[in-house]
């Protein structure tokens, strides 16, 4: 199976430096056993050539094909036919060029042995460095495809987290126009523009996971109106926003199924007008987010807090920041209170 294309440009600079090393070090040892610069050069020169070659036609077979773990004695095998094949070319390129220096070729013909010995190892290691490499590379490429993946599922669920949201509020609210229709139909006709106003809204978000505080405040405003319609003189908010937070980043369609939560308790659990309080400020490098609403005390689940709506942004925020610990409930006497902390 082919891999990830070995990147030679990567390489390139020390390639050609260990190169330049090893064939200058060549060129001192010939030369200092009493042979010329000339004989000396031209032999690092051929041998070092045909060596880089060899290596650069090894790595380039070894892109198409890896040894499977056990079958790297594949490697050896390899990197022995290759040497071998240039002690072959050596064999008959030196002597070619330098053709007119006997004394030279008889010491030539006596150390192929050693220098057959030390190109086996270069082009072995070579050998190593492409393997490694080349499965650095797939490792890599398939963390890479893991992580895309794994964020394709994150967004998939919090799409579906924000779209579940949606038939919960809007059922609701049909509901009420169903009832206010015969009784109120002017009212009703004011909700239908309202409902229509705010899915509007919704939809255009729907591709914005991240909006400002400015922008989430307008929306909820739009789906207040629709509840005070519903509920009457029995809702009522309070909205205490510092301005330097207006601009702060969160999650789209935060607010709603807090508010929304915070009425259904506040409401359905209590007799009378009911007051809904909001605030918003920065602490701690965080955006915090507090909403109130009053319940009653002998009523089971406004203890535990527990419900689609927070459940689903306790999700929502472990998704975004993989944190626990950012959404917060609290009953003390007849209020409670939501606590959401944003990172800014």
């Amino acid at each position: 199976m082919p891999t990830t294309p070995f990147s030679v440009s990567k390489f390139l600079y020390v390639f050609i430096a260990w190169w330049l090393i090893w064939s200058t070090m060549q060129i001192w040892v010939i030369q200092s056993l009493g042979y010329s610069w000339w004989i000396s050069i031209n032999d690092s020169l051929i041998t070092n050539s045909l060596l880089a070659g060899t290596c650069v036609l090894l790595t380039n077979n070894l892109q198409y094909y890896l040894p499977k773990k056990e079958r790297y004695w594949y490697l050896a095998v390899l990197s022995f036919v290759f040497s071998f094949l240039w002690w072959i070319a050596c064999k008959y390129a030196v002597p070619a060029v330098l053709s007119g220096e006997t004394e030279y070729l008889i010491f030539l013909k006596k150390s192929f042995p050693v220098r057959f010995c030390i190109a086996f190892l270069m082009v072995a290691c070579m050998a190593m460095i492409s393997i490694l490499y080349s499965a650095f590379e797939q490792q890599k490429a398939s963390t890479e495809r893991k992580t895309e993946a794994e964020q394709m599922t994150k967004d998939a669920e919090l799409y579906k987290l924000r779209q579940q949201l949606q038939p919960h509020f809007l059922f609701n609210s049909l509901n009420s126009i169903n009832a206010l229709i015969g009784s109120r139909p002017n009212e009703a006709r004011n909700m239908v523009q309202q409902l229509s106003e705010f899915l509007r809204g919704t939809l255009k978000r729907e591709d914005n996971q991240w909006v400002t505080l400015q922008e989430e405040m307008q929306h909820l405003q739009l789906y207040l109106e629709i509840e005070k319609v519903r509920f009457g003189n029995r809702l009522s908010t309070e909205l205490m926003v510092d301005p330097e937070c207006l601009d702060a980043k969160i999650p789209a369609m935060l607010l709603q199924p807090l508010v929304e939560n915070a009425i259904k308790f506040g409401l359905y659990d209590t007799i009378g007008e009911t007051k809904i309080f909001l605030s918003a400020r920065f602490e701690n490098g965080m955006l915090n987010i507090n909403v109130e609403n009053p319940f009653d005390p002998e009523t089971a689940q406004p203890k535990t807090g527990t419900g689609f709506g927070l459940a689903s942004i306790t999700r929502r925020l472990f998704l975004l920041f993989s944190r626990h610990d950012l959404l917060k409930t609290s009953a003390k006497e007849n209020t409670f209170t939501t606590t959401v902390n944003i990172p800014q």
